[in-house]
């Protein structure tokens, strides 16, 4: 046990002092909380104990030590890895755990395992919370955004804890109760899906620059520097530029160009899309951000297609000031959109699962603190104030219009791009998406006259009810 003192027993333990559970028990102790420490790594432990010599931070190196420290009904925190690393951590703490003591996952689990679990616990007498958390090392030390689900008392004891060490935007805390169940993983994992789909923009413009302008790592900071002063303003873009200056400390060359062009994925991305098509709501763009990832790691495959299909990758001459230009409304109008599909995946989802989500709130708690914060939330959050029940961002007036004042320069680009060879698989299915979500009639038709020719599935006509079949 910690060879401090323990004058009052902890309000909350963390379990997992890896850099999120670490870094975020600090903040707790920080805002004046007395909190304690665990992990199975006992160098770990070690680690905290030493960091945390001058605050109200005790460490243990057994579960049995560890409980000891919390005052009960005790509140218990998890930051361990999604998936079996959870449940065997609930089953370790279960045989020594009482009535009304809580367990909060603060994990990326995924939102079935979620209402697995609760269901679990509560059947013993154990309160359960799924909490996202974003923002990273620097997020869980200095403010996070934190989403919340599971039950409205359980929250409550926890409250003053999760408000003390949020992000603040404008003095108010990036964290909210969202409502019942796996709502507040569910929030988390739509959050990562919106982030793979900025990410992958941010990247296309990169390539664009780099091999169809030709701009060096200098001129690339230069630019993302420029666009985090303007509309683009947003973490992502902030810390891109911050990429681009650099150095590798081990050859002393710049650090990006060092770096293996192969992004594997952990999963939430991914378990977006999957829940996206199974609630029926497209979500191309980020769909396509996660398969550009699996396509990332075939390098082998990519090297024998790069012989079959030879083509070199054109550079664009001549002064590159407006095509800048038109990349910055592109990448904004993309942006935007990835916002929009993700909301409206978290809309249907809110029906389906009972979440009952305030989508207001959602935006405003992305404000500050987690990965895709950016000065857009502000636009998203308006809207939903205005109209909380919006299936779709764009159909948002204000957004509407400032799309419509921007995406003249996505087409261009996506010209350009054409012509030069770059891929930009997210951008253009960022403008196909647009465009078909506009568009009155679709070519929907056809599709269902080849269903009905080859399968007799029927179909439904334009001048009368009912569901009709031809024999072809």
């Amino acid at each position: 046990m910690d060879n401090k003192t323990v004058e009052t027993q902890c309000e909350i333990g963390m379990v997992g002092l890896g850099i999120m559970g670490r870094n975020l028990l600090l903040n707790m102790a920080d805002h004046g909380f007395s909190v304690a420490g665990y992990d199975i790594d006992n160098e770990k432990v070690e680690s905290l104990r030493k960091e945390s010599k001058d605050k109200s931070v005790y460490c243990a190196t057994s579960i049995e030590e560890f409980l000891k420290l919390l005052r009960s009904p005790r509140a218990i925190m998890l930051l361990v890895p999604a998936g079996k690393p959870v449940d065997l951590v609930i089953n370790a703490l279960l045989p020594h755990l009482q009535s009304g003591d809580l367990i909060i996952d603060a994990g990326n689990s995924h939102f079935t395992d979620t209402d697995t679990r609760a269901l679990y616990l509560q059947e013993k007498g154990i309160q359960f919370l799924g909490v996202g958390v974003s923002g990273g090392e620097e997020g869980a030390r200095h403010g996070p955004s934190i989403m919340p689900g599971g039950p409205k008392e359980a929250y409550e004891r926890v409250r003053p804890i999760l408000e003390a060490v949020a992000a603040k935007v404008d003095g108010n805390p990036c964290v909210t109760y969202l409502g019942v169940g796996s709502v507040g993983h569910y929030v988390k994992m739509v959050h990562n899906g919106i982030e793979y789909g900025i990410m992958q923009l941010i990247a296309e413009t990169y390539d664009l620059m780099k091999r169809g302008l030709g701009l060096s790592n200098d001129k690339l900071c230069e630019v993302y520097q420029s666009w985090n002063d303007s509309i683009l303003n947003s973490y992502l873009i902030e810390i891109t530029s911050h990429i681009f200056a650099k150095a590798d400390e081990k050859t002393g060359k710049e650090l990006i160009d060092e770096i293996l062009a192969v992004a594997k994925q952990n999963g939430t991305g991914m378990w977006t899309s999957q829940s996206a098509m199974e609630l029926q709501v497209p979500a191309p763009t980020i769909d396509l951000a996660v398969a550009m990832r699996d396509l990332s790691v075939l390098v082998k495959e990519r090297k024998q297609a790069s012989f079959l299909y030879t083509r070199p990758i054109y550079l664009l001459t001549g002064d590159h000031t407006v095509f800048l230009k038109q990349l910055q409304d592109a990448l904004f109008t993309g942006m935007i959109t990835v916002y929009a599909q993700g909301m409206a995946v978290l809309a249907v989802a809110s029906d389906k699962y009972n979440y009952h989500l305030d989508l207001e709130s959602v935006a405003r708690i992305w404000q500050g603190g987690c990965i895709i914060r950016a000065r857009l939330l502000e636009d998203v959050s308006a809207a939903f104030r205005l109209n909380n029940n919006l299936p779709n961002l764009l159909l948002d007036l204000k957004l509407a219009n400032k799309i419509m004042a921007h995406e003249e320069g996505l087409r261009q680009v996506l010209s350009t791009a054409v012509r030069l060879g770059v891929p930009t698989p997210t951008l253009m299915v960022t403008l196909s998406y647009l465009d078909a979500y506009r568009s009155v009639w679709l070519p929907a038709n056809l599709i269902q006259a080849q269903r009905d020719y080859f399968g007799s599935h029927t179909y439904e006509r334009i001048d009368a009810e009912g569901t009709f079949h031809t024999e072809w």
